[in-house]
């Protein structure tokens, strides 16, 4: 049974991605980068050069590689979350509030949908009111944690 989710223990760590991906990428950068020096010093103008770099070439390519996945996979579950958030919002909010929808922020979508239902249309009128585009300070806001076990 998992812990029940609230603002302190939500974020999601991947002890695979950050414990060993990243630094085995980051040991294998520095060691083609002194290859390449190495090389360069001894047998300058040689074919062997020409492949230590191309080496260099990829390791810097894959070390940009790990850290855009991730951005790149979080960009696409907020465009869900939106999506997913105003559909809730239109069962849930009042009359007064659904024409305000479109209104909301990325931002705000994706940290409101943390809100219970029962808290979610007057935290979303305040988070409007005030203009409070902070994800972190919208989920501090939030009494009642609606857990999101599926993130990225």
């Amino acid at each position: 049974m998992r812990e029940p989710q609230n603002y302190a223990n939500h974020a999601k760590v991947v002890p695979v991605f950050l414990y060993f991906l990243l630094p085995v990428l980051f040991i294998n950068l520095v060691g083609t980068s002194y290859w390449v020096y190495a090389t360069a010093r001894h047998a300058w103008g040689s074919f062997p050069l020409f492949h230590a770099i191309l080496n260099l070439l990829l390791a810097i390519a894959m070390v940009i590689l790990a850290f855009l996945a991730p951005i790149l996979a979080l960009g696409v579950q907020d465009r869900v979350i939106r999506l997913e958030e105003r559909l809730r919002y239109q069962q849930l909010f009042p009359q007064d509030l659904k024409p305000h929808i479109n209104e909301f922020t990325t931002n705000q979508l994706v940290a409101l949908r943390f809100a219970s239902d029962a808290e979610l249309p007057a935290l979303a009128r305040k988070v409007l009111t005030e203009n409070v585009k902070e994800r972190k300070a919208i989920k501090q806001m939030i009494q009642s944690w609606r857990a999101d076990y599926q993130r990225i």
